[in-house]
């Protein structure tokens, strides 16, 4: 047992208004009662601007420990251990306890909190004395998702002899990234590295694809949850459907093509992609005349294969039983049209990025060739080949990001794949006007910086500075911006306006952290158990994430903890257990573990 030291416990309160938060009274309180805690400060009570005082406060109090518990209690560890240092104390006895980094934000974790308190309080790290039991698992795992992220979970899972349950909403795997033209910063074909994966998805023995499919219910506890699944009519059969296209001539309805970000029309019988796994066709229910009206019926007669379409199909609901549960559900755009001084939605060639995804890419609706929007007889605007090609575009970064009345969150990959964009637009259209306007130009990753300076070099006039607003004047768009580096207010006219929207959590987001026990953070991401070094699981015992779904990152990002979800997955399959929920822990049970390994007190 080492020297007794008295404690002094301030809370950082960094609420800023928020009402759902851990009871900092109650945790106050609770921390009272362990023993050589000597006071309780506050930010409220006790600021901190005054160095002075706070020297004052820990040489008349003999204090020669100070925990510093909140949301962010980095924020003024600085000023505490200046504050111990001039009283000859050791800075090295300023400690942190963050509820945020072990996921207690919300008034449902303070007991959660107050755990996190008392380690501190004690020396011991949280995850050391938070050590939840263990219960026999079973060895299938479901992964959530057929994005990028759970594709790579599902195949090293697989790859190690374990079966998988690969649960995607859509009709085919793949994601986002299958609407992709480019990857940065090497600009590699997304299809050639994406489609491979798909294929061995599809062809894996131990992976048991279940596109159209929609997980319901998740009941059980860790190790053996029970999972009932909603396997959607398709209305074609997967084993017999030959993929011949014929039906597709045959469907007079037309309705926006999803995969094409509504850029172009598909058929109600379709593949979301030529590439699609599985490369079946499907029947969109919503917009069939048969199912919705028991009229026309055209794709049955014109099928070559007997029985083939089935259009008095049910959907079916099954049970599966699983060990581990990865989430990768990914993420939703930002609604462009929220922001109205764009345009979007009202001027036709203001358009997303996604949406101009989709035109640069050489399978998508003028093959790869930039062209304007043009009306069809039904008023729709679409891309067609006819397209006139525009002689200058803008691009306009941070639509929906860092923005209070929006999103504050920066969405990482804006920068870069409007950079991506600007040189594909140079590419395709060399003798163009490209326009890149930026608040902070966020090359984060291995090989983006030089990149960025790459597109400097190429012609692109990359301008510093906010865009305000879009109207349309003489059948072009005019912009008026600024150029913040030149000091000046930009007005000049454009064919065609790129929004850089920026990344949002799924509209299911709720209803799937409800259903799984999980907890979201303030912006509506899936919550981690550490933010510093434990990214991948949550509090709930069995369920990891991965991907977007967890915050916004690249590609490479995401890989990378898919594959970090699967070891995981793997370890707790090769020892045959899964640990149970950390937040089912008793807050004493905690308390006396820290206690046994404690030096401090």
């Amino acid at each position: 047992m080492s020297e007794k030291k008295l404690t002094a416990v301030f809370f950082c309160d960094t609420r800023n208004g928020q009402t759902d938060t851990v009871d900092i009274p109650a945790i106050a309180e609770y921390v009272k009662k362990i023993p050589d805690v000597a006071v309780i400060w506050d930010s409220k009570t006790f600021p901190t601007s005054y160095i002075n005082k706070i020297v004052r406060k820990i040489k008349s109090g003999n204090i020669k420990r100070i925990v510093i518990a909140g949301d962010m209690p980095g924020l003024v560890k600085n000023t505490f251990t200046k504050a111990m240092y001039l009283c000859g104390n050791n800075p090295k006895d300023v400690i942190l306890a963050s509820f945020k980094e072990y996921g207690a934000v919300t008034k449902a974790d303070t007991e959660c909190a107050k755990a996190i308190t008392a380690c501190s309080v004690l020396g011991i790290p949280f995850e050391l004395a938070a050590v939840p039991d263990e219960n026999p698992g079973h060895p299938e795992t479901l992964v959530i998702g057929g994005g990028i992220a759970g594709i790579q979970a599902s195949l090293e899972i697989a790859d190690s002899g374990n079966k998988v349950y690969l649960v995607e909403r859509t009709g085919t795997i793949g994601g986002h990234m299958a609407m992709f033209d480019k990857t940065f910063p090497t600009l590699d074909c997304a299809a050639c590295i994406l489609t491979p994966k798909m294929v061995e998805v599809g062809q894996h023995q131990n992976i048991e694809l279940m596109t159209y499919c929609e997980v319901k219910n998740i009941s059980g506890e860790p190790g053996n949850y029970k999972v009932k699944i909603l396997k959607k009519a398709r209305f074609v059969n997967l084993a017999t459907c030959i993929g011949c296209g014929i039906c597709v001539e045959k469907c007079p309805t037309l309705v926006p093509s999803e995969f094409d970000s509504k850029t172009t029309m598909r058929k109600a019988v379709y593949i979301p992609f030529p590439q699609a796994v599985p490369n079946k066709y499907l029947i969109d229910a919503e917009n069939c005349r048969y199912v919705k009206e028991k009229k026309c019926g055209v794709c049955v007669k014109a099928c070559p294969v007997n029985l083939c379409i089935n259009l008095e199909e049910k959907d079916e609901e099954v049970e599966i039983t699983v060990g581990n549960i990865i989430v990768a559900t990914g993420f939703k755009i930002f609604d462009a049209a929220k922001m109205e001084q764009y345009g979007y939605g009202k001027f036709p060639n203001v358009v997303t990025s996604l949406e101009f995804e989709r035109l640069v890419n050489a399978s998508g609706p003028t093959e790869g060739k930039i062209k304007l929007k043009t009306q069809n007889k039904k008023g729709n605007w679409l891309f067609t080949k006819e397209g006139k090609e525009p002689q200058s575009i803008a691009l306009i970064h941070c639509i929906g990001s860092r923005d209070i009345h929006y999103n504050k969150y920066c969405s990482r990959v804006c920068c870069m794949y409007s950079l991506k964009l600007a040189h594909l637009v140079k590419e395709k259209l060399p003798e163009s006007q490209v326009y890149e306007f930026f608040i902070d130009m966020r090359a984060f990753g291995k090989g983006y910086e030089e990149f960025y300076k790459r597109i400097e070099h190429e012609g692109v006039h990359i301008i510093r500075g906010r865009t305000a607003q879009i109207e349309e004047k003489d059948g072009q768009l005019l912009l008026r911006s600024e150029d913040m580096l030149n000091d000046d207010i930009l007005e000049q006219k454009i064919d065609m306006a790129i929004l850089a929207v920026g990344l949002e959590p799924r509209e299911d987001a709720d209803a799937i952290s409800k259903m799984l026990g999980i907890s979201r953070t303030e912006d509506g991401w899936f919550m981690e158990a550490n933010s510093n070094s434990d990214t991948v699981t949550t509090s709930k015992g069995g369920i990891s994430i991965a991907g977007v779904c967890q915050g916004p990152k690249d590609i490479p990002d995401a890989v990378a903890q898919a594959s970090a979800a699967a070891a995981r997955v793997i370890q707790s399959i090769i020892t045959g257990k899964v640990k149970k929920s950390i937040k089912n822990l008793q807050l004493e049970n905690i308390e006396s573990k820290a206690k046994q390994l404690s030096n401090v007190i």
